[in-house]
């Protein structure tokens, strides 16, 4: 599977992507709203691959690496997840995620992934409802989620602290 935009290409991640996932994951910056510990050893990257891999496997879908066509290095992964685990209430629906590394920050790449993975959902999954969360602390993500056209429709507690919850219905959902 692929997808194309403009700039990017989001494609199904690959072992040969570890090293930069490991220097996005290690990153405190990046993981500073995340809710889990920084990597510390690359074999955790490794790992974390192997999960989206069984992902893609079981469900069909999950979070695809997104490489920048000019410079040809993934500089994150963007997409959608089947929420296997409840949160917020919530169980076996779509969720869309993001993490980029910070040389690519404020580019606009996670709004350009994250409509391809709009219309990927709503149009080839046939996706009634695309939800998403972020800590509330997180100014730029909740920024983002807004600016693809969420919806804020709730809060929930996590062990880092509070999260917006929010959702996008397909009949609301207008290309930007």
């Amino acid at each position: 599977m692929k997808i194309e935009t403009e700039r990017l290409i989001l494609r199904k991640l690959e072992e040969q992507d570890v090293e930069r996932m490991f220097l996005m994951d290690s990153d405190p910056e990046v993981m500073k709203y995340i809710g889990v510990p920084v990597l510390t050893d690359i074999n955790e990257s490794k790992n974390v691959i192997r999960m989206i891999q069984k992902q893609y496997e079981e469900n069909g879908v999950g979070r695809l690496g997104v490489v920048e066509k000019e410079s040809g290095h993934l500089i994150g992964w963007s997409g959608l997840k089947l929420l296997t685990h409840e949160t917020n209430g919530y169980k076996n629906v779509l969720e869309l995620g993001y993490r980029f590394l910070p040389e690519s920050w404020g580019k606009g790449y996670a709004v350009e992934s994250g409509l391809a993975s709009l219309d990927y959902g709503f149009n080839e999954l046939n996706a009634e409802v695309i939800y998403a969360y972020a800590h509330s602390e997180h100014d730029a993500s909740n920024h983002i989620l807004r600016k693809l056209g969420f919806e804020k429709t709730g809060e929930f507690e996590e062990p880092d602290g509070i999260c917006f919850w929010y959702e996008l219905k397909r009949e609301n959902y207008h290309r930007k």
